[in-house]
């Protein structure tokens, strides 16, 4: 059973969570994507077709649906109402500040703060008198801004790795699919993931949708009286590490299960091995996030887990600034009970060793973005370092991290060099518009050859991994990336695993499903 999380019809990802992420996506995104699809279907219709657009703006229906997309948009307007005048005073005070903070006192500006954000921020500087703002992030969640009632669970079989594009194509009732109107925090989430190992009686599982059900046969289809394979669990004394697909690794030792990053496949007939829900531990210590991309912090997999989950560790932000939402407020205030920040250097302690936090730099188009850490998990005497999409652009840095911690045993390193402009996932928060070649210029981009091998050689590593890359085919739904023999990223990291091999270094561009056993 697919179970994906939706927030007004859209597929929910973490800037759909805080309000005021979320109000910038529905005017600046959604309701822009509806307004071109009502006006012109047949331009989107042939847009989806064309590998160059593939990720753009445009809504994937073969260019029907029409007059169901601009129900839901007159719906969306009217039933989030607060959200878009919440939208409209961001700009408004953007606007101002630009306008009146020219260095001298802000006091007098509080009185023009727009009516929908009063007593929600605090104006300031930076030190070169720059104006901006602050968000009082924990107030709006309290606010009339933060409606649970927009979230639910669309619920389908799957059986393939076909998903089309979700985050420019609202999700629509139809055929096939059950659509469960429950927010993301209702114990009726966990309830329904629990019964992938707890089986139940199929009257418990009908009273459990609310008992009177519009198409129980369809809801019945989800289930199976088949039980899953026994989870084999990993007892011996050394570190065993699997490949999930992406930026996401299990790593087990004495009895520690620690999960980076999930996006997980779900299981049905394929030819490409992986692992899938299927393979993961009915417990999980330790989930944890690297940064706050769709593609490493998947809702649709977080919220299947949650039940079985102990602690989630996320990079600390919460400054207050648009582009850096808390990523602990968001999950905290969709239902995970156990959420600790991490700062860089700042370290959690386990029962099998270490996970220390790493500075992150690079991949989020030069905006102050401070959700974002590298990882080193220490295992008895093993090291491994996961970076996820860190760009290695200034080596000093790795070169005092080095200092402290020593060789490393394993690197696992993003390459996705190319990576999109900066407007394909922050456009919707930015007030003016930006120059094309601006845009192009700040991309959403990990390390290349140069960068890598220099991390490489400065932490002395005996495997370097190359992973995070897109390319397995169950992210298409939120990556949509497709690449050729002569794609940079693929180019750029053939040369790094190359160059990896001639220092004798073990290396591998990870794709599919990997397991690796290390020695006590």
């Amino acid at each position: 059973m697919q179970a994906e999380p939706v927030v007004d019809q859209w597929y929910a990802w973490t800037h759909l969570i805080p309000p005021a992420t979320a109000a910038r996506n529905i005017t600046e995104r959604h309701l822009r994507i509806m307004d071109s699809y009502v006006s012109a279907p047949q331009v989107h219709a042939s847009a989806v077709k064309n590998p160059k657009l593939q990720g753009g703006p445009f809504i994937d229906y073969d260019g029907k649906r029409v007059a169901e997309i601009a129900v839901l948009r007159d719906e969306t307007k009217r039933a989030r109402t607060p959200l878009l005048r919440l939208s409209a005073a961001i700009a408004e005070l953007d606007g101002l500040l630009r306008a009146s903070a020219k260095g001298f006192s802000l006091l007098g500006l509080y009185s023009q703060v727009p009516e929908a954000l009063k007593g929600y921020v605090e104006l300031c500087y930076d030190l070169n008198n720059q104006p901006s703002f602050r968000i009082i992030e924990p107030l709006l969640y309290q606010s009339r801004y933060y409606d649970r009632s927009a979230q639910s669970l669309m619920l389908s079989i799957t059986s393939g790795d076909g998903r089309s594009f979700v985050l420019s194509t609202p999700r629509l009732e139809g055929t096939g699919l059950c659509q469960k109107r429950v927010p993301f925090d209702d114990p009726f989430v966990d309830d329904l993931f629990r019964l992938e190992r707890a089986p139940r009686p199929w009257s418990e599982v009908r009273e459990l949708f609310g008992g009177s059900l519009d198409d129980p046969e369809l809801v019945q289809s989800f289930f199976t009286t088949e039980p899953p394979p026994k989870y084999e669990h990993y007892t011996s004394s050394g570190v065993r590490w699997r490949y999930f697909g992406h930026g996401c690794i299990l790593i087990e030792a004495a009895g520690v299960s620690i999960l980076f990053d999930p996006v997980i496949s779900y299981s049905y007939e394929t030819d490409l091995p992986r692992y899938t829900y299927r393979d993961l531990p009915e417990h999980i210590d330790y989930v944890v996030v690297t940064h706050n991309h769709q593609d490493h912090i998947l809702l649709e997999t977080l919220l299947r887990i949650r039940h079985k989950v102990g602690m989630i560790v996320v990079p600390r932000s919460g400054n207050g600034a648009l582009q850096d939402p808390s990523v602990r407020l968001a999950l905290t205030n969709i239902g995970f009970t156990q959420v600790v920040e991490l700062s860089e250097l700042e370290s959690i302690q386990t029962p099998a060793g270490e996970i220390l936090g790493l500075p992150f730099l690079g991949e989020h188009a030069d905006l102050n973005v401070a959700s974002k850490l590298g990882y080193l998990v220490r295992i008895g005497r093993h090291k491994l370092m996961i970076l996820a999409d860190s760009c290695n652009i200034e080596p000093r840095l790795y070169e005092h991290v080095r200092a402290l911690t020593g060789p490393v045993d394993a690197i696992f390193l993003g390459m996705e060099c190319a990576g999109a402009p900066l407007s394909w996932l922050y456009g919707p928060l930015i007030t003016r518009s930006i120059e094309r070649a601006m845009d192009e210029s700040r991309r959403l981009a990990g390390s290349d050859f140069e960068q890598g091998i220099r991390l490489v050689d400065c932490f002395q590593c005996k495997d370097a991994y190359v992973y995070a890359m897109g390319q397995e085919p169950w992210l298409n739904h939120v990556m949509s990336i497709k690449y050729t023999p002569q794609s940079k990223p693929i180019t750029e990291s053939d040369r790094f695993v190359t160059a990896c091999r001639e220092r004798g270094v073990r290396a591998e561009r990870l794709f599919g499903e990997k397991e690796i056993l290390l020695e006590p």
